[in-house]
């Protein structure tokens, strides 16, 4: 329990570092952030990539103040579910109407408070660094009444903001190692990064979750950020770094995805169970972790280029695809059950893949009868029709501009 002259303290010094924040690049999602009146905005992504920078920039162009409060401060470390009370009094005392809230589902029953304040009438936001234990209370109390969005690290376009640069191979291949991590992309320090990835995997997963083999977890995800682009299965890693369950690789891969450090892209089937069952392709959250954390020797800019071109593609949609047949094809875009674009990507076409990659993409077309695809690639542009179908190569750096 804390005391409210505790609490006062705490917002009084969050509120004054808040306000200095480095904001002079407004991020793109600013303005998607969703604001509906007696609804709570709930705002998730990796940890620093930049959430609360984005709730500033939302106090700056919308309202006149807010009241700001990250639970994650080490002064809050004893706040529990009663003590909304005070901070409710509080609140009412400084006759704030807007609210910005970071990592609340930290303290049980959070919820309910939440709740309790759109029933008064306040405008409402919530951030969080993991999307299930989010996603588990709004089942509940706040059904119906949360609108979400997701946050990322910098686009290409965002990178290219903050740089005064312009759209060309130098750039996208500065961008391919940088990734967008907002605080690397300033200072090049690769120790933020390694030290963001241990914190995420010690603090996030293995202290809440109760993971006794913090050693396995990590060389895990090692494993896996050295593989990004790659089909991964649970069942053929089983026995790796001593993990001799499947069901806790999978687990794991959960987790993983939950605090938004690894995602995993699944094989498109019109079968449910196949999709669960088939191996998915992983990839890391942004590609200043593959550089950083890597095992592998090789620089792989293929697998890195891919990993670009799944993040512009994530943050643009939600339902993603591989296909897969005698060939395949690295991405397949759905928006509202409708195929809307099959996508290849290759570092560099050459007469020793051209067959490789062409055919994949048609053999997809094919299946999903559409007759245009696209073959991302560093730095080529060209096009072809083949079989009745239009092929076009296109520079990433165009692509996901």
């Amino acid at each position: 329990m804390l005391r409210i002259e505790q609490i006062q303290n705490v917002i009084d010094a969050q509120e004054l570092s808040f306000a200095h924040k480095d904001v002079k690049l407004s991020r793109e999602f600013l303005i998607k952030v969703p604001v509906v009146k007696n609804f709570v905005t709930i705002i998730t992504g990796l940890r620093r990539c930049g959430k609360s920078t984005l709730l500033l920039q939302v106090l700056k162009k919308d309202y006149k103040d807010a009241l700001y409060l990250n639970f994650e401060d080490i002064r809050l470390t004893g706040f529990e579910p009663k003590d909304f009370v005070r901070l409710h009094q509080e609140i009412v005392r400084r006759k704030h109407k807007v609210l910005f809230f970071d990592e609340i589902q930290l303290v049980e029953k959070w919820e309910i408070f939440i709740h309790q304040l759109l029933n008064e009438n306040y405008t409402v936001f919530v951030t969080g660094s993991n999307a299930s234990l989010l996603s588990r209370e709004m089942g509940t109390h706040l059904t119906g009444r949360h609108l979400s969005m997701e946050l990322f690290p910098f686009s290409y376009t965002e990178f290219l903001a903050f740089k005064k640069a312009k759209p060309k191979k130098g750039t996208l291949m500065e961008y391919l190692q940088t990734g967008g991590m907002p605080e690397f992309v300033k200072t090049k320090q690769t120790l933020i990064l390694t030290s963001l990835a241990e914190d995420i995997i010690v603090r996030d997963i293995a202290v809440r979750h109760s993971v006794r083999d913090v050693s396995a977890l990590k060389q895990l995800a090692v494993y896996l950020i050295s593989n990004v682009g790659k089909p991964v299965s649970a069942n053929k890693l089983a026995g790796m770094f001593g993990i001799k369950s499947v069901t806790t690789i999978l687990e794991y891969f959960s987790y993983y995805a939950d605090v938004y450090l690894l995602e995993f892209l699944p094989q498109f089937n019109y079968s449910l169970k196949a999709q669960v069952r088939n191996p998915k392709k992983v990839y890391a959250i942004d590609t200043g972790f593959i550089n950083a954390a890597s095992l592998s020797f090789s620089e792989d800019f293929g697998h890195k280029l891919e990993n670009l071109v799944y993040l512009h593609l994530r943050r643009k949609h939600k339902e993603l695809y591989f296909f897969k047949d005698k060939g395949e094809c690295d991405f397949v875009v759905f928006e509202k059950n409708e195929v809307q674009q099959l996508i290849q990507v290759c570092l560099e076409v050459n007469d020793e893949n051209f067959e490789r990659e062409k055919n994949g993409l048609i053999e997809a077309l094919r299946f999903f009868k559409k007759k245009e695809g696209v073959i991302v690639t560093m730095n080529q542009s060209d096009e072809f029709n083949i079989e009745g179908c239009k092929i076009k190569l296109v520079p990433a750096y165009e692509f996901m501009s």
